[in-house]
């Protein structure tokens, strides 16, 4: 059994919290947070802590769950690396892709040790068979994407958390706090991407320093083209969707349910991802399959899940995106 320990009590670590709690090959062993008050969102009995370096020295966890604000991840990652625990560091993987890439190479610096990062939308089950079906070549190949993030944001959400409203600490606005996984998803069914063309700013008067509304649109190195839309100024948070046009049939993910759209109009569903009750419902189960494959992938000592490396582009394409839309120009990756 491996012992994990959380740093971090803000909105995301309750996931990490029941997802290890929830699984009997990993034990809690204790959580960290600088503000002594969180304690009472830890559970109770765990040990908790305000100094990480402290919980390391003191209860050694085989691996911990970093659950920080963004500038945060990749110091205390490497952190923790050096004292020896193995780190599941939540998105992003960095505030840029310069930080991103040297991430990468400490990640290969240091093979004895593993680096998660929680991209779990990739194990969504929407996602898994929309995968297999482009893979499988059976509809041709990728001629089209969308993406769409249409959430809201309010103005308390930032004034609660200055640090997501800033450059230094945030690096971005909604496409590295609300989207990313979005943006990771059109990579990652769509392929690679040779450049972008983009708008972004702020349709919101929040006093804000980053964006809250983007357009892009991305070329793929295949030829085929995509949309991608993010916002924090709508009325409510919608359901994401992307869509994913091959050459003889067109697919949707919306509701969390994957749908193939017929040409007379209606749809036939596919699939449809686990939820968990209780949570907001963004956030799906695939916390709990990803955190599973890492903890595996410890026993086993393989390499089965998703490293810093998979995480980079996620961030270039956000950078690319805020170069052209400073710019207004198309961006090569």
């Amino acid at each position: 059994m491996k012992r994990a320990a959380v740093i971090g009590l803000g909105d995301i670590s309750g996931i990490h919290i029941r997802a290890i709690q929830e699984n009997p090959n990993i034990m809690l062993a204790a959580v960290c947070d600088i503000d002594a008050e969180r304690k009472a969102y830890a559970p109770e009995s765990i040990p908790f802590y305000t100094d990480y370096e402290e919980m390391l020295r003191q209860e050694k966890p085989d691996s911990v769950h970093i659950c920080l604000p963004h500038y945060l991840h990749v110091p205390v990652s490497r952190a923790c690396i050096g004292m020896g625990a193995h780190v599941f560091c939540e998105k992003p993987a960095a505030i840029n892709a310069k930080e991103a890439a040297e991430f990468a190479a400490f990640e290969k610096e240091h093979p004895k040790m593993h680096i998660g990062i929680c991209l779990q939308n990739r194990f969504n089950e929407s996602v898994e068979m929309l995968k297999k079906i482009i893979d499988s070549r059976e509809y041709g190949n990728v001629t089209g994407t969308r993406g769409s993030v249409l959430w809201c944001r309010t103005r308390e959400y930032y004034e609660e958390k200055p640090w997501r409203g800033k450059w230094k600490t945030a690096g971005g606005g909604c496409m590295i706090n609300q989207s990313i996984h979005t943006l990771d998803l059109l990579y990652y069914l769509g392929g690679p991407v040779k450049g972008v063309k983009a708008s972004s700013g702020q349709l919101l008067d929040y006093g804000i320093e980053v964006e809250d509304t983007v357009t892009a649109r991305l070329i793929y190195e295949s030829g085929a083209s995509g949309l991608f839309t993010a916002t924090n100024a709508n009325y409510k948070n919608e359901s994401v969707q992307i869509a994913v046009q091959l050459e003889r049939a067109e697919f949707v993910i919306m509701d969390n349910i994957l749908y193939r759209l017929m040409p007379d109009g209606g749809k036939v569903e596919l699939a449809e991802d686990n939820k968990v009750p209780g949570t907001k419902f963004y956030y799906g189960a695939s916390h709990g399959r990803l955190i599973t494959l890492f903890y595996d992938a410890l026993e086993r000592e393989s390499q089965n899940y998703l490293h810093v490396s998979d995480a980079v582009m996620s961030m270039r394409l956000i950078d690319a995106i805020q170069k052209s839309g400073r710019t207004a120009q198309f961006i090569t990756l």
